[in-house]
């Protein structure tokens, strides 16, 4: 798994994308359909519609880099959302590793931590993964 440093955020596309698509389109679907800078340094995840491959698409301070992954086998889950009319939804670095690494994201709790006062809490971390 990549090393993720704690402040940054994951942006989840939950449309399947064409894995053809390089880096212009992808900061296209960034920008049009997720609404986000793609220049924020966060990343930006996206899957194909059979859930076996995945791009993450983010900017490395002197252009855009893109990881991509294919499983040979099974497929990835993607948190489920409430309100499925939603394109795309933030998701934490924790939920991210556990998708990269195939685990039933149905069947995790996570467990309350420690969060400062200055900070509001973020929903992915107070709910079920």
């Amino acid at each position: 798994m990549i090393a993720l440093p704690p402040q940054i955020r994951v942006f989840l596309y939950r449309l399947p994308t064409d894995m053809r698509k390089s880096f212009h389109g992808l900061v296209a679907l960034t920008e049009s359909a997720m609404q986000q800078d793609p220049l924020s340094g966060s990343l930006f995840v996206f899957v194909n519609r059979r859930r076996d491959r995945l791009k993450i698409l983010y900017w490395g301070q002197t252009g855009f880099c893109i990881w991509y992954q294919q499983l040979e086998k099974g497929t990835y889950q993607l948190p489920e959302e409430p309100r499925q009319e939603q394109e795309a939804l933030e998701v934490t670095r924790s939920q991210l590793s556990l998708i990269l690494d195939g685990i039933d994201l149905s069947s995790v709790r996570q467990r309350r931590r420690f969060q400062s006062l200055r900070e509001p809490p973020r929903r992915e971390e107070a709910t079920r993964c």
